[in-house]
């Protein structure tokens, strides 16, 4: 794959112009016009306070079917379009097209059980693998992308229960919701994971330009984990994902190149007594790592980073929160690689509830 060495990929200017007009029309749909921020320079706070609007407006931001943040940049991530549209109902239809050479928008329509039980399904390059309405889902089975896979697009699908009974740690299998190896140019959107054997994502070994967007993370011990390499090359953007009743790695993040954490709510977090390993966010390694404007709520050890990696947070809201609120170095500034619009720290409890997670409008046609 080749890399650009700019930064910014857009036309000059072009990044915080768009991210302004995204802003305005935000703020009329939400009932924020008080709030001039709102249409700000890109990565303004636009204020602690926000109406959640039901507007059509409002609602077609957070359904928007084209990727953000670094899974926009170089080149961009498209999935499967172009390719032909099939919808699915079974483990061999699904396996089929996931797997095959050609581009394929994969339509996955009811629960689709795997077998053997926690089984991967192997994910090829320039695939969409989305649910059909809220209803579309995995059971049992594992999306699985191998070094070299790029282009996918993942989303609003349920991935769930392969959980073993007794292996809370998931020390005797390896059974994730998604696992991405050396990997480019994926998005993981609108999906909900729980209840998993090991990890719900596993993002390894210097995969690049991925953003994981308005997903539902819950019940479950490791949430999302990014690393497995020394090397410091991995690009993502994390935004607007609700982790409910989830232990750690919420996410953890080694070795990260760039990693753009904003708008994301952690809530009920999973008390077991465990002083360390119940946590929120965690920069390791040589990490740079972004937070801005989430909500923490009955969080131990909100964001904390290694001694050798780089935090910065503002805006974030913490309420019934204990331990480590690291913040140190000077990390990379967002700005200059894409425009993006932050929503209100106070807004985000009942903007991520509401639109996380599978959409019955996601996916339909």
């Amino acid at each position: 794959m080749t890399h650009l060495h700019s930064k910014r990929l857009l036309e000059p200017g072009a990044g915080k112009v768009l991210a302004a007009v995204i802003g305005l029309v935000a703020a009329l749909s939400l009932g924020a016009i008080g709030q001039a921020k709102a249409a700000s320079p890109v990565g303004s706070s636009a204020g602690t306070s926000h109406r959640v609007g039901t507007s059509a407006a409002a609602d077609a931001e957070r359904f928007s079917d084209r990727p953000h943040g670094f899974a926009s940049l170089a080149g961009g991530t498209t999935g499967g379009a172009g390719g032909k549209v099939v919808t699915v109902t079974d483990q061999a239809s699904l396996a089929k097209y996931a797997a095959a050479e050609e581009a394929y928008v994969i339509r996955v329509s009811g629960a689709i059980a795997v077998e053997p039980f926690g089984s991967d399904i192997v994910v090829g390059s320039n695939k969409t693998i989305i649910g059909a309405g809220d209803t579309g889902g995995i059971v049992h089975g594992e999306l699985h992308l191998n070094p070299g896979t790029h282009n996918v697009i993942i989303r609003n699908l349920t991935i769930r229960d392969s959980y073993v009974e007794g292996d809370w740690d998931g020390k005797t299998q390896d059974f994730d919701a998604i696992q991405m190896d050396t990997v480019d140019h994926v998005w993981i959107d609108h999906n909900r994971l729980t209840h998993m054997g090991d990890g719900l994502i596993d993002l390894r070994k210097d995969s690049q330009y991925i953003t994981v967007s308005y997903n539902r993370f819950s019940n479950h011990n490791k949430a999302f984990g990014i690393g497995w390499t020394t090397n410091v090359l991995t690009q993502l953007t994390i935004d607007h994902n609700w982790f409910t009743g989830t232990k750690q790695r919420n996410p953890s993040a080694d070795n990260c190149a760039y990693a753009h954490l904003y708008n994301n709510y952690l809530s009920a977090q999973v008390s077991d007594g465990d002083p360390v390993w119940t946590y929120g966010n965690w920069a390791r390694g040589h990490t740079k790592m972004v937070i801005e404007n989430s909500y923490y709520d009955g969080v131990q050890h909100p964001y904390q980073a290694d001694a050798t990696a780089e935090l910065v947070q503002r805006g974030s809201i913490l309420k019934n929160t204990t331990g480590r609120t690291d913040e140190w170095g000077a990390a990379f500034d967002p700005r200059e690689f894409y425009g993006y619009r932050l929503d209100p720290a106070a807004a985000v409890p009942a903007l991520v509830k509401r639109f996380s997670g599978p959409l019955q409008r996601i996916g339909r046609s």
